[in-house]
């Protein structure tokens, strides 16, 4: 069996190339990313820096810790305090007695030059004692590159699964559709002798050879593309500096290459399963229209994806319509109606065929080849529907939830002017007339109603409650604004089952119990409508942001003059500041998703390119009797780009169909939540992905066409 596949394929080869340079840039690709994800496993080991010098650094408390229940066991969990506990005055004129001590940066911690067990006796439980590697704990963000790499990993991590998917769904078209044009070949098979399952073992002995070969020339390919990688995710800003690949790995390697046979084996699956069925008669069949495009299993398993897919979406819907606006959940979840769509695809061929207006003999001639080759069609179709649905679904989730988190910012303040900045000092006194609102970033911790963890969520703590309430206007769904006060919090819906004049116990941002009342519950919206606290609840907090509307009366210009010398931070007008704290898209995940559509379209062009190839390459005879019949080779040319054209119109039309099924559900997620609701179609990125696939398909389509006559 294997000498009968080799041969078959040394005389099949051009049918074989497209499946095999797919699957090799699938293995090369899964390899990378392995590699890429192997790498940000562990951050780099970095000597301290804030206290370099100084062998002991006594640090205050700046972590949460609390028992929380682990089923039958009682576990002790942390985390990190919104503002740390300054090193007590007095403890450091102790300290200065033991030798000297450093200060730098702020009062949370302080560096002593003497024994670290007499610094450990005289602290005792007042602070915390790090000594080597740990005095980095006290030095700014330390768990910088550890965040830096969580970034990565989700790039990463998304980008392999989205390679994954395309390469099943390129490798199972191309096979089918290269099984669907030997019909003939194993009908005379079959009148040979052949069995139906020697056909099937043939075809899956062909797709194993290819997949072995493929998956190495992938791995190969993979190592020489992982430091470019590496490379480009660093000049784009999403990887730090010193990030590289790891090349004591073996394991991507591994995963690369079976995942590459497997994938071949089930792209050939299905299709070795209806060519054991072909019978002897069809070595004498000679058609030009498909049937029997659409068996029952096919049929039956993109019901149950598009079932599936429009079921979870409604489910979020009903049950937590903020987890749609997720990126992992917008980036996976098209998938699920993208493959059903393109296993329903030839149901909605001719339809949509002969839908579109084509006028003269020309287009009427296109609009019934592209209706009679169904599986043609559908095949093309297939890698444009993908493009399309990705790049409207992706690109418009994403810039339909940066844009609502955006109008959200903007239309939750009755202010004129936002100050920010670190540190902002206290207005000047002559703005009296104007109303102005102060508040610092802090934190509330919660226990779960089961004891089972502590959720932390961020919260603002305003100075001045009133002027707070009457600048503003937050999507309040029980309770009142104005009755905020130092006992009292303001909450959203994420915490359930909580009541306005409901008391909780929070921990503060500093880690300190208190007891607070509800004094208003908000809609959760796109996420940024946290928990509020009056400034006796963070002391420690400075103050980050001011409101500012000007009185009646006042120059706009004047007062942000007067604002910029009073606080030194930085003013804008709202919606100046809603566009700079919510750009459309971040240049993080802007990258993101031009890896994920880039990858994407490089698919769609292998498809494209093999299937017109093959395709056009196979119909000599039937474009030999068109020239027969008095067409020029031009016009044979028009034709059969035409018919392209016409197929990849089919994909956009469904990846279309796709599109807005899944931005239709996003914005029912942000009115469920509340929250504005701004779809925005992408018509550039989907045009211009649309676009590249029309023309990769006329140049392959002409590009194979035959001479006839």
């Amino acid at each position: 069996m294997l000498s009968i596949a080799v041969a078959g394929l040394r005389a099949r080869w051009a049918t074989l190339v497209a499946s095999f340079v797919a699957l090799a840039l699938g293995v090369g690709l899964l390899t990378a990313m392995g590699l890429g994800l192997a790498s940000t496993f562990d951050a780099p080991s970095r000597p301290p820096e804030r206290f370099a010098s100084s062998p002991v650094v006594v640090m205050g408390q700046d972590r949460l810790t609390v028992e929380v229940r682990r089923g039958p066991r009682v576990v002790e969990v942390s985390k990190p305090l919104a503002h740390p506990h300054p090193v007590d005055a007095g403890l450091v004129r102790e300290l200065r007695r033991l030798g000297p001590v450093v200060l730098r940066g702020g009062p949370d911690a302080v560096g002593v030059e003497a024994d670290p067990g007499a610094v450990r006796a005289v602290v005792g439980s007042r602070a915390q004692v790090l000594t080597g590697d740990a005095r980095r704990r006290a030095d700014p963000w330390p768990e910088r590159d550890a965040q830096a790499l969580v970034t990565v990993n989700s790039l990463l991590g998304t980008a392999g699964g989205v390679s994954a998917f395309v390469s099943v769904f390129v490798v199972a078209s191309t096979f089918a559709f290269a099984v669907a044009l030997r019909r003939r070949e194993f009908g005379l098979l079959r009148t040979a002798g052949a069995t139906p399952g020697q056909i099937r073992r043939l075809l899956l002995t062909e797709a194993l050879t290819v997949g072995s070969l493929a998956s190495a020339a992938g791995c190969v390919l993979g190592a020489r593309v992982a430091p470019l990688l590496a490379r480009a995710l660093v000049d784009g800003g999403v990887a730090p500096e010193w990030f590289a690949m790891r090349s004591d790995v073996t394991w991507p390697f591994h995963v690369a290459f079976w995942t590459g046979l497997v994938v071949a084996f089930a792209g050939v699956w299905a299709a070795s399963r209806r060519a054991g069925r072909v019978g002897p008669a069809e070595a004498l069949r000679e058609a030009d229209v498909d049937t029997g495009v659409l068996p029952r299993g096919r049929l039956l398993a993109g019901t149950v994806l598009a079932a599936a897919g429009t079921g979870l979406l409604l489910w979020g819907l009903a049950t937590d319509p903020a987890e749609l606006l997720k990126r992992k959940t917008y980036t996976t979840r098209p998938m699920l109606l993208i493959t059903s769509a393109a296993l329903l695809a030839p149901l909605f061929v001719r339809r949509i065929a002969r839908l579109l207006p084509l006028p003269g003999a020309t287009g009427m001639l296109v609009r019934e080849n592209t209706a009679a080759s169904v599986r043609r069609t559908a095949a093309v179709a297939a890698p444009v529907l993908v493009t399309v649905a990705l790049a409207g679904s992706l690109i418009g989730s994403a810039e339909s939830v940066t844009g609502a988190r955006a109008a959200e910012a903007r239309e939750g303040t009755a202010a004129q002017l936002v100050v920010t900045g670190d540190r902002l000092r206290e207005t000047d006194p002559e703005l009296r007339d104007a109303t102005v609102s102060p508040s610092a970033s802090t934190a509330v911790f919660v226990r779960e109603d089961d004891d089972t963890a502590v959720v932390d969520f961020e919260a603002r703590a305003v100075t001045d409650p009133a002027a707070f309430a009457e600048l503003a206007r937050l999507p309040v769904t029980a309770g009142d604004l104005r009755d905020l006060d130092d006992r009292s919090i303001v909450v959203s819906e994420e915490w359930q089952d909580t009541e306005v004049g409901e008391s909780i116990d929070v921990r503060l941002g500093d880690g300190r119990p208190a007891t607070l009342r509800v004094a208003a519950v908000l809609a959760i919206g796109t996420g940024g409508n946290g928990a509020f606290v009056t400034a006796a609840n963070a002391p420690a907090a400075p103050v980050d942001r001011i409101d500012v509307r000007a009185g009646a009366g006042t120059s706009l210009d004047a007062v942000a003059t007067e604002l910029r010398r009073s606080t030194g931070g930085t003013v804008r007008t709202v919606a100046d500041w809603a566009a700079a704290t919510h750009p459309r898209t971040g240049p993080q995940t802007r990258l993101g998703l031009l890896v994920v559509l880039g990858i994407a379209l490089v698919y769609t062009a292998i498809a494209l390119a093999g299937t017109l190839l093959m395709a056009t390459s196979a119909r000599a005879g039937e474009l030999a009797a068109l020239r027969l019949a008095g067409a020029t080779r031009v016009q044979v040319l028009r034709v059969v780009a035409g018919e392209a054209l016409l197929a990849v119109a089919v994909g956009a039309v469904l990846g279309a169909a796709i599109t807005a099924v899944n931005l239709a559900g996003l914005g029912a997620a942000l009115a469920a939540l509340s929250a504005p609701v701004t779809v925005v179609v992408p018509w550039g990125a989907a045009g211009a992905a649309l676009a590249a696939c029309a023309g990769i398909a006329v140049l392959a389509a002409t590009a194979g066409c035959p001479r006839t006559g």
